[in-house]
């Protein structure tokens, strides 16, 4: 007997899908993407045409790591956003198109856009 697909798995890839296809990061303005799970918040920045990650942040890098308190709140997508943002800065990316991969913009994924856009990044 085959086992069954989460629905609420499948609405998210369907709400993925739906953003992507969209969005699409080129060499002049690449795509910031937001991975979410429960406990940790990813950021990268992706040039699509060349297949290629330019910059990357996440809530297990070492220097937000050693913040106290729990990695996966806005707290922690606050930091994730400015550490992304240094790093695109720093690899001459100051253009990207957001990709909030099928999560709402609410909550932790609001917080790392607006501390990327404070910090520098155009989106």
């Amino acid at each position: 007997m085959g086992k069954k697909t989460n629905p609420r798995k499948l609405a998210w890839a369907r709400r993925k899908a739906r953003v992507r296809k969209k969005i699409r990061g080129t060499p002049q303005r690449p795509r910031l993407c937001v991975y979410r799970s429960l406990n940790h918040i990813y950021a990268q920045v992706i040039d699509d045409v060349a297949g290629r990650t330019l910059a990357s942040a996440s809530s297990l890098m070492p220097e937000i790591r050693k913040q106290p308190g729990h990695k996966g709140n806005v707290a922690t997508a606050k930091l994730v956003g400015q550490a992304v943002a240094r790093a695109a800065l720093a690899a001459g990316i100051k253009d990207v198109v957001f990709d909030r991969n099928g999560y709402l913009y609410h909550g932790r994924v609001k917080a790392l856009a607006e501390a990327a856009r404070e910090a520098g990044l155009n989106f």
